[in-house]
């Protein structure tokens, strides 16, 4: 199935689509990447960000002509199914063919296609027949325009390529909730045994206790976590779950609110003269990690088509996607730079290093309860929405790629089978380990990788 048909008064503005755009990029992956910049040094980082945002951003213009000219094929092949199905047919198949290429010679001529605009103008009566054919009207999904463009071959490499980001996806929010209630539920403190007194600077440890009553580590705390968000999360696989307007408004506030918070209290605590961090200026031991965290930071090809699709001034596609890179790469690089700057050490997940200061009340960057707690609990209320709709889309995937349309799936395989082969390997992944920027940096180097560089310039 192509996708449904989107009319233009059902759609959106420009203004709106930047808005959804900016909002599908900055996610977990912006919580990776102060600690990512801190690890390669702050001038490396820089230069190493800039050059991969534009790096991704060069794959969303591929895919913008993808989507014209896949909506052109798909027109294409509507109207000859229409010719055809017809009990009386007025012309022979080469006419047919031949009126088709001349209503649509974008797709006839593959030397032509190299010459053609990537945005429809509009100098003559040719032209915008040519604009016509390409509009992007109808939403196809990378999965279809890969079986309209690849071989089979290709189009099995490519549903592999963004099933493993999926289920990459889905490991890094199932490890950054529970790690997020973890550190906010343990309240074990190591004592320093010649003052009796709370150690303040030792690293809390996974083999630590969590709590002093009771015998259970840092590790098992997390474990037992992981096991309650994949109960009351993980059977929302098993349904179909549409993201309200209602749903995307909250979740839309609560990250700005979260971001807005972070940023102006790091940059008060360096107007005060009260930073604590000296970050490198360059360290090619952490490019790699930084690589692959800044590709999923960046990743948004794979969702293009809702968005896209539904924006009616489509002409305005390209400056609006140019200012939203420009504007996430500075966004990043505030957020980066104030927190590298405010914080001794950070750690891997953003948030948590704004908890409370046991040890030190002054070295709190705030002593305001409700704004410590609402920081480090912030990955588990936007991530907890966004892991259904994840899965769901995975879970589809995995049917589209084992789906047979001479024999279709028993309902046990349809209803139980793909609902666990979805959400079991990223829970396994998550009990194995808790360290979030290791799993941004995997998904991204790789599966994040193979999509923007690989498939979308293929």
């Amino acid at each position: 199935m192509a996708g449904e048909i989107i009319d233009d008064r059902a759609g959106f503005s420009s203004w709106i689509g930047l808005v959804y755009a900016f909002n599908l990029i900055v996610g977990t992956g912006a919580l990776t990447m102060p600690k990512a910049f801190e690890q390669a040094g702050w001038l490396m980082s820089l230069v190493v960000v800039i050059v991969l945002a534009f790096m991704s951003f060069v794959p969303v213009t591929f895919m913008i002509e993808v989507m014209g000219s896949a909506n052109a094929m798909v027109r294409r092949n509507k109207k000859k199914h229409e010719e055809y199905v017809q009990e009386e047919q007025h012309m022979t198949y080469p006419t047919v063919q031949k009126e088709m290429s001349q209503e649509c010679p974008y797709h006839g001529d593959h030397s032509a296609e190299e010459r053609k605009p990537l945005l429809p103008v509009s100098n003559g009566s040719s032209e915008q027949t040519e604009s016509d054919c390409t509009e992007i009207t109808e939403k196809i999904e990378m999965g279809k325009m890969a079986s309209l463009f690849f071989p089979p071959v290709g189009v099995t490499l490519f549903y592999i390529c963004i099933i493993v980001y999926l289920y990459g996806d889905l490991a890094i929010y199932a490890a950054a909730v529970p790690k997020s209630l973890r550190d906010v539920a343990c309240t074990y403190k190591p004592t320093n045994s010649s003052t009796n007194s709370s150690a303040c600077n030792v690293t809390l440890e996974d083999d630590m206790l969590c709590w002093s009553s009771t015998s259970v580590s840092r590790i098992n705390a997390y474990r037992l976590f992981v096991a309650v968000f994949a109960v009351g999360i993980g059977p929302f696989t098993f349904f179909n779950l549409k993201k309200t307007l209602v749903l995307q408004i909250a979740t839309g506030l609560l990250r700005w609110t979260a971001f807005g918070m972070m940023i102006i209290l790091t940059i008060i605590r360096l107007a005060k003269g009260q930073g604590e961090g000296h970050p490198k200026v360059a360290d090619f031991s952490g490019i790699p990690n930084l690589f692959g965290v800044c590709i999923y930071s960046f990743m948004c090809h794979h969702s293009l088509p809702s968005i896209i699709t539904p924006i009616r001034e489509k002409s305005k596609l390209l400056p609006l996607f140019a200012s939203n890179y420009v504007l996430i790469l500075g966004f990043y690089c505030l957020l980066s730079f104030t927190g590298i700057f405010s914080f001794a050490s950070l750690r891997d997940l953003y948030t948590l290093n704004f908890e409370p200061n046991d040890c030190n009340k002054q070295m709190e960057i705030t002593s305001v309860p409700f704004i410590q707690y609402f920081l480090a609990l912030f990955p588990v209320f936007v991530l907890s929405t966004n892991f259904p709709i994840i899965s769901i889309t995975l879970r589809e995937n995995l049917k589209t790629l084992f789906h047979q349309k001479s024999k279709p799936f028993h309902w046990f395989i349809d209803r139980i089978v793909f609902p666990l082969l979805t959400i079991v390997p990223p829970f396994i992944v998550a009990f194995v380990t808790s360290d979030v920027e290791f799993l941004v940096g995997i998904t991204g180097s790789y599966a994040g990788s193979g999509i923007q560089y690989i498939f979308l310039h293929y």
